[in-house]
């Protein structure tokens, strides 16, 4: 960001182009942006973090806007959501898995 200063507007141009795909995205890229806004003097020690947070922001904009609605709502429920577990895997309650695995399973 210090060095390519233009690099971060470019980025948060792209993951908002799936603004109001799910309010679970739009909140984080809200809590993103809130967070930049207050980066401190220590900012290394707020750096992995925030590479996390544009990480998943990314992740959530390239899912919302291209891939099949139950995987969309998988990952935005499982790692935005206020449900959002640590472990690969971790689903909350109401996702479609099963249109999930029919996704992968050979026809």
């Amino acid at each position: 960001m210090w060095k390519e200063p233009e690099g971060l507007p470019a980025f948060l141009e792209e993951v908002e182009l799936a603004q109001g795909g799910d309010s679970r995205l739009d909140s984080h890229l809200e809590r993103v942006k809130g967070s930049l806004g207050s980066l401190g003097e220590d900012v290394q020690w707020q750096a992995r973090r925030l590479v996390e947070d544009l990480g998943l922001a990314l992740q959530g904009s390239q899912l919302v806007r291209h891939a099949p609605a139950a995987v969309a709502d998988a990952f935005c429920a499982s790692r935005l959501g206020g449900e959002a577990g640590h472990a690969y895997g971790t689903l909350p309650a109401g996702v479609d898995s099963a249109a999930i695995v029919d996704r992968v399973l050979p026809v």
